[in-house]
C-alpha cells in the first residue's frame, strides 16, 4: 500500500475519536502533532492533549494507538504523548474553529 493512501486511512481512523468535552474530532482539534510512516509500514504518532489535566489523559492516547493499530496495513504503532509545544486553539483546523465559534 502506498504511504499516502495508508496515511489517509490512519487520519480517517483518528478522525473518529472525539474529546468528550469538545464536539470536534481530535485530528481537527490539532492534537496530532506528527504522523510518520516508515517504509515497512510502522507508524509513529506524536500527539498532545488540550491540557495536562485533561480528564481523558489516561485513556485518549491508548484509544488513538488502538485505532491506528486496527488500520489494515499498519504493522506497528509507537505513540508519544508530548506537552511541548503546548496545545493552543490556533492548532485547530479552520473547520474546527468555525464549529466552536472561534471565527
Amino acid at each position: 500500500m502506498e504511504t499516502a493512501q495508508l496515511e489517509g486511512r490512519i487520519i480517517e481512523a483518528i478522525s473518529t475519536i472525539y474529546d468528550p468535552e469538545i464536539p470536534v474530532n481530535i485530528y481537527e482539534l490539532g492534537l496530532i502533532y506528527d504522523l510518520s510512516i516508515t517504509a515497512d509500514d510502522r507508524v509513529r504518532v506524536e500527539m498532545t492533549l488540550t491540557s495536562p489535566a485533561c480528564p481523558v489523559a489516561g485513556s485518549l492516547p491508548g484509544e488513538v494507538e488502538q485505532k491506528v493499530r486496527e488500520v489494515d496495513g499498519v504493522q506497528d504503532v509507537a505513540l508519544e504523548l508530548v506537552w511541548d509545544p503546548p496545545w493552543t486553539p490556533e492548532r485547530m483546523t479552520e473547520a474546527a474553529r468555525l464549529e466552536l465559534g472561534f471565527m
